[in-house]
């Protein structure tokens, strides 16, 4: 187990390490200069040499980065070309709309998603399996932005007790967390019922039902333990997904998270502030994917791991 997670630690690092080369030298290199843009279209040559030279943009591009990853690592991130503010400062702002909004989201996904799972495939078959799974599809094949409009319109609009923008009351999470985290509940409900079934006929199920076991027992304790894998796998795939499809819900419902951020300053170039979200994105996303490697072993002790023989 110590081998396997030092392993997936150090993978972990060189992911990091490729996508801050990859976002840093795709940044500086493609066309348009953001102190033009900060000066305006009739300012002097020499000023914008002046500022380039005052924000470090003359050094060459690889003493550039290594400055900026050694900033990054301490938690200097730099600072804003527009705003004059720490890129931290800023990020720490947003991120917490996003993360608020994501776990509010991922919450009703995972009971519904579980829920309506296990309900699918303890009626296989029936009209109850067939209602759950075709809404399951009906909130897959919907994207979440327009689950959103429509949400606004047919119940926010109605419904004035509850904010259409914002989060500044409880209440105004209803419909951004409906429409965000229906489109996962979905997901997550398919692959329950999916593994569920897979193990419903297993002989140990047989054996527990044959010992008299309560069926809550049975299905909670032996049927969906030894069907978490698979769950497991898509739970902590869309929880990083979630935060990118969080980004056009924050648009819709004028949320100032981590995408209105980015897509402001992606489009004035303020280079600073993108690769510092980008990167704490990218670290937040293989977090995600290193835990789902570890519980696997936590749930079913008969995967072995490397340097565990």
């Amino acid at each position: 187990m110590k081998q396997y997670l030092i392993k997936r630690v150090l993978l972990a690092a060189g992911i990091l390490f490729a996508i801050s080369i990859i976002t840093f030298f795709v940044l500086n290199i493609i066309p348009g200069d953001p102190v033009a843009l900060m000066l305006g279209d009739n300012a002097d040559p020499q000023a914008i040499e002046t500022v380039r030279h005052n924000l470090g943009m003359d050094k060459p591009l690889v003493q550039q980065y290594l400055e900026w990853i050694t900033g990054f690592m301490t938690g200097n991130m730099g600072e804003s070309y527009f705003q004059h503010k720490p890129v931290s400062s800023m990020l720490v702002t947003s991120f917490g709309y996003t993360a608020r909004l994501a776990a509010v989201s991922y919450a009703v996904a995972l009971a519904l998603g579980l829920s309506i799972g296990i309900i699918a495939a303890l009626n296989r078959g029936n009209a109850i399996d067939h209602t759950l799974m075709t809404l399951a599809v009906a909130g897959i094949s919907a994207p979440s932005f327009w689950v959103a409009i429509v949400l606004q319109i047919f119940i926010g609009l109605r419904f004035k007790a509850i904010p259409i923008s914002g989060l500044g009351k409880p209440a105004a999470y209803l419909l951004p967390c409906l429409s965000l985290g229906m489109r996962y509940a979905a997901s997550i409900a398919r692959i329950t019922r999916t593994s569920m079934l897979e193990v419903m006929n297993q002989d140990f199920i047989r054996t527990a039902r044959a010992k008299g076991l309560s069926r809550r027992r049975t299905v909670m304790v032996h049927m969906f333990r030894n069907a978490l894998i698979p769950i497991i796998t898509v739970v902590g795939t869309d929880l990083t997904t979630l935060f990118a499809g969080s980004m056009l819900t924050e648009s819709v419902f004028n949320i100032p998270g981590m995408g209105a951020l980015l897509v402001d300053n992606i489009t004035k170039r303020d280079i600073p502030v993108v690769q510092g979200g980008v990167m704490v994105v990218a670290m937040l996303c293989v977090l995600i994917y290193l835990a789902v490697d570890l519980l696997y072993a936590a749930v079913d002790p008969n995967i072995r791991l490397g340097g565990d023989r």
